[in-house]
């Protein structure tokens, strides 16, 4: 499928989408519902618009791949430890993908 969007376009969507899920994700108390809603409004947006002019398999990894990178330098702002475990954690989801991209 051929592209529609500006090639500046797609990263700017792929970043919104995967800081959407992971403000989503990190604001899951029962305090902070529109938190996230408005996170899974911006990346489900952002999603939609890249899946209708791109690549479903380059574009969802890219997505996930920038939310764990997302997700782990959140925890390390917030003051959660960074042990090796969620370091080789982190690194496995990153080589899944790049093993299952090639």
């Amino acid at each position: 499928m051929t592209s529609d969007l500006n090639p500046l376009t797609i990263p700017m969507l792929i970043a919104l989408t995967a800081a959407g899920y992971a403000l989503a994700t990190s604001g899951v108390t029962p305090q902070s519902a529109a938190l996230v809603a408005l996170g899974l409004l911006a990346a489900v947006t952002a999603e939609i618009l890249l899946l209708r002019n791109s690549d479903l398999s380059v574009i969802y990894l890219a997505i996930i791949a920038l939310e764990t990178l997302i997700v782990l330098a959140l925890a390390a702002w917030l003051g959660e430890a960074i042990t090796p475990q969620r370091i080789a954690g982190a690194g496995l989801v990153l080589s899944g993908m790049a093993l299952v991209a090639h």
